[in-house]
């Protein structure tokens, strides 16, 4: 996809790898082998690997990888420091200036992220402190069902697409219409905020077979308890529920087992259950935003090199 425009202080557009797929696929692994061979540099799209307190329940790239090859964006905040696509999306921009002589390398499963980049942000309003402290209160004197209904009242259209537990954009779509005027989906049908000027895209998405996927889903979840995971959710559990860091895969589940409220057999379970519906959840949303993308339908592995390399020397 080129994305045209003179924004980046580069001779010509600069072109940028975007390594997709669902999580567990081995799209990071894929891109640290790009980066070797191209002298590239990995530039992070997961909203989770963001923070540098859940390196292990998040699959962060360990110090062997980084290493290897020049890596961005992987635990540069703290935990209680929220970001958002728009952040993120400036950013990867700076990590994508800040990478050349090499070749850009993004690699992530957050979709709204990688929209944000490759299509550009809706033009939403700023919401007051102040409003956004109401609407968080709002919902604990409600709760979650209540508040819900409250929601679908002044904005049915984001309640209709929204389950009773998306805690963080039902509060959003409240606030904004109570800042504004206006609901959510309103904004959001209005022109969105153009694509980065002077960059070219071109996106290759790692789609394993469901059976293949799911099996390393689950098999990656023990190795992370393995590896220590649960201190890491100790650390952050307690922290703001209002923030992102509370969507890392796992992390509701593990902390439920920490706070004594079940088995850690079941605890893992579900956290593999949630993390095999969330994988599903991005290969529908990959199918449908990145129609453009080449496709590998297997788990990434060193005999899909030559495939894919002949794929990066076509696009040039």
């Amino acid at each position: 996809m080129a994305i045209a425009g003179a924004g980046v202080t580069r001779p010509t557009a600069e072109r940028v790898l975007v390594i997709a797929g669902p999580t567990a696929s081995g799209k990071s692994s894929l891109a640290l082998a790009l980066a070797e061979r191209l002298d590239g540099a990995v530039i992070n799209a997961d909203a989770l690997q963001v923070y540098r307190e859940l390196e292990i329940l998040t699959a962060r790239p360990g110090r062997a990888a980084l290493a290897r090859a020049p890596h961005h964006l992987y635990g540069v905040l703290a935990a209680d420091d929220a970001c958002s696509a728009a952040r993120w999306r400036a950013l990867a921009l700076e990590a994508i200036a800040a990478a050349a002589p090499r070749r850009p390398i993004l690699v992530g499963g957050t979709g709204l992220y990688l929209r944000a980049l490759l299509r550009g942000l809706a033009r939403l309003p700023a919401i007051p402190p102040a409003v956004r402290a109401a609407a968080t209160a709002r919902r604990a004197a409600l709760g979650p069902e209540a508040f819900h209904r409250e929601v679908a009242a002044r904005d049915p259209a984001t309640a209709a697409r929204l389950p009773v537990g998306d805690r963080q954009r039902l509060i959003r779509a409240w606030e904004i219409v109570e800042a504004t005027g206006r609901p959510w989906s309103a904004w959001l049908a209005e022109p969105a905020e153009a694509p980065p000027p002077g960059l070219d895209f071109a996106a290759i998405v790692v789609a394993p077979p469901r059976a293949a996927l799911y099996q390393a889903i689950d098999r990656r979840l023990v190795t992370m308890i393995q590896d220590g995971a649960l201190e890491e959710v100790r650390a952050v559990m307690d922290l703001d529920p209002a923030l992102p860091i509370h969507k890392a895969l796992g992390l509701r589940e593990l902390a439920a087992h920490l706070r004594g409220e079940t088995a850690l057999d079941a605890a893992l379970a579900a956290a593999q259950q949630a993390t095999r519906r969330y994988a599903k959840r991005q290969m529908t949303w990959l199918r449908h935003q990145l129609p453009e993308a080449r496709w590998f339908g297997a788990q990434y592995s060193d005999q899909l090199d030559p495939e894919i390399f002949s794929f990066i020397r076509e696009m040039g």
